[in-house]
């Protein structure tokens, strides 16, 4: 029987939220620190702890069959994977920063300059297409503290908050790449690997798609039950029950959770009262 070796990076953030979504796929892992393989307990599957720059290349080696990474390391790596879920989680940008003390009119500020990144192939390919030649200094970690060593008149880096450029004294400028954690998979997978990866992706779907969704319960009179129902942003006609007290019933949807606050007063104003709004843990449509 076939097992889908699954990259995840080792340690940090994006560990943490690839883990999660495996556990919301109901594949069990082992506890346990400093694993580098971790068997699933109850899914044909194992789990490859490696370096997030890494795991591109164990895919399209075979070693790993699919993986979950932000997207930025695939594009700066460039090996022949493919993506095949946006994720929505890890969110960052790619951008460059200059000193604060620095006017910046533009990207023909970077003519002629240095420039320190850890994503040499991304920020070279942003400066050609934008006809700026400037000298990539690359470097792995610590890139924020460049221009302050004077090694660099800007730097190239994964922006979150801002808060790191912000201590360094250092602004963001122009966003290169806008990246999320991405699914990616070896585009040569077996036929019994590419149904366990669909599996996979059949499962985070249902999962990712849960956590913008709520369930809507609510009380509400009867001769107000229809204007509830129609100003109730449901998937489809929502489910209304009769109460144990005449004259009242009970009605049950699935909203969007957005969808559901923009129409909370409505709602109110109506007449609706036990309003309990409840998480979805999966969701197939």
């Amino acid at each position: 029987m076939s097992t889908l070796k699954i990259a995840v990076q080792k340690s940090g953030r994006l560990s943490e939220d690839s883990l999660s979504l495996l556990k919301g796929c109901n594949i069990n892992l082992p506890k346990g620190k400093n694993k580098l393989i971790a068997p699933s307990t109850n899914f044909p599957a194992e789990v490859l702890y490696l370096r997030d720059d890494d795991i591109p290349q164990y895919v399209e080696d075979g070693i790993a069959d699919i993986g979950i990474l932000g997207l930025n390391v695939v594009k700066e790596k460039k090996h022949d994977v493919q993506i095949d879920k946006y994720l929505g989680f890890s969110r960052c940008r790619l951008s460059l920063a200059v000193p604060r003390n620095i006017e910046y009119q533009g990207i023909s500020f970077f003519d002629g300059k240095k420039i320190a990144t850890s994503y040499p192939k991304l920020t070279n390919e942003y400066l050609k297409k934008n006809g700026v030649q400037a000298e990539i200094h690359e470097i792995s970690g610590s890139v924020e503290i460049a221009p302050g060593i004077g090694l660099a008149d800007g730097i190239c880096d994964l922006v979150s908050t801002g808060g790191t450029l912000m201590s360094n004294g250092l602004k963001e400028v122009d966003v290169i790449l806008k990246s999320e954690a991405v699914l990616i998979s070896n585009p040569k997978l077996s036929p019994d690997k590419q149904a366990l990866l669909n599996k996979v992706l059949f499962r985070v779907e249902s999962s990712l798609k849960a956590n913008h969704y709520k369930y809507i319960l609510l009380n509400a009179p009867n001769e107000k039950v229809k204007t509830i129902v129609d100003i109730l942003p449901g998937m489809k006609s929502p489910t209304v029950l009769p109460l144990a007290e005449a004259g009242w019933s009970s009605i049950h949807s699935v909203v969007k959770e957005d969808d559901f606050w923009n129409v909370i007063d409505q709602l109110k104003s109506y007449g609706a009262q036990g309003i309990l709004v409840v998480p979805i843990e999966k969701m197939i449509l």
